[in-house]
């Protein structure tokens, strides 16, 4: 199923990292990243087609084709030695199951001693803070390593999907795994986020003794920044806004003073509100008009109107705000 594309490489590759689509492509950014800057060449293609069927066909003049199945493909890095694998989606079941199987597989016949993955880990915080990575490890010795990468040591939760899946699989096999999950804002998940792909990136140039020229990933940032500052704004001035209604409807005259700065509405808590908001319309449509209220209330239909129309026009896109699971 994993096969070869050229020559093998005959020298021991102790590392592997490998990336999935999730949240914010936190983990396949940061792999991606590594891919190009490290000068890494195509090395193997998972072939999926036992696994997984199309679900589509494309249309163009009126001819319809069969729509190519995703791409999984390991790259390598002959300096440092080193596996990338990347991934297009995370095939569900038992589907994912073996492409995580054959992974590691593969990993042990050419000398892996140590298997990574990345993901994002969402949390209420602004665009503009800076990214914290925590991990988790399926040994001791992997886990104690943390602190010297910047690391901390994730307290509990999970880590869902094939991040989590692998690392299961290789501890199984008395493998070293561990999954780093850089925080990014929650109300963002559904936007790249090269602000934790960075700091995943600056974690595996620690573990690889290596560098890496972040100036790409740089600009990447500053613009996303700008883009989602300037709508965290927005979110902010109309949650003061809905404030000074309310002291309007309530009568009390000063509520509608300027509030100290300790008092003035958290706009990331009522966007992780709203996103919790989405991800349950996403599994029951029909609690759309529960999410359309409470954004006309807040006064941020317009700021949200796209996504939610997306939620039932997937010619809009196609995307589903439903399907998002932890640490992915």
């Amino acid at each position: 199923m994993l096969k070869l594309i050229g020559q093998r490489f005959e020298k021991p590759v102790p590392v592997m990292v490998a990336g999935w689509p999730g949240m914010g492509n936190v983990g396949l950014g940061a792999c991606d990243y590594l891919r190009r800057q490290l000068d890494a060449r195509p090395y193997a293609r998972v072939d999926i087609s036992g696994l997984a069927t199309p679900e589509a066909i494309e249309v163009a003049d009126g001819i319809g084709r069969i729509t190519p199945l995703p791409d999984h493909v390991l790259h390598i890095v002959e300096e440092p030695p080193l596996f990338l694998f990347e991934a297009e989606t995370q095939l569900p079941g038992p589907a994912g199951n073996a492409v995580a199987r054959e992974l590691l597989d593969f990993a042990a016949s050419h000398g892996v001693l140590t298997v990574y993955t990345g993901a994002a880990f969402a949390t209420p915080m602004s665009i503009c803070d800076e990214s914290e990575v925590f991990g988790v490890a399926t040994d001791r010795r992997l886990r104690d390593s943390f602190g010297a990468y910047g690391v901390k040591p994730l307290k509990e939760g999970r880590v869902s999907g094939l991040n989590g899946l692998l690392l299961g699989l290789a501890g199984a096999r008395g493998l070293p795994a561990a999954c780093f999950l850089a925080t990014m804002p929650q109300y963002a998940v559904q936007t790249a986020n090269p602000r934790a792909s960075r700091a995943l990136v600056r974690v595996f140039e620690r573990i690889l003794n290596t560098s890496v020229d972040t100036a790409e990933l740089d600009r990447e940032v500053t613009e996303v920044d700008r883009l989602l500052t300037e709508f965290e704004t927005r979110v902010g001035d109309a949650v003061r806004s809905l404030q000074e209604r309310l002291a309007e409807q309530t009568g009390d005259r000063q509520e509608k003073q300027a509030p100290a700065e300790e008092e003035q509405p958290d706009p990331h808590v009522m966007m992780e509100r709203i996103e919790r908001l989405f991800e349950r319309v996403g599994r029951d449509r029909s609690l759309a008009p529960e999410l359309k209220n409470e954004l006309d209330r807040l006064g941020l239909f317009r700021l949200y109107e796209d996504r939610f129309l997306d939620l039932f026009d997937s010619s809009r896109g196609g995307r589903d705000p439903g399907r998002r699971p932890a640490g992915d």
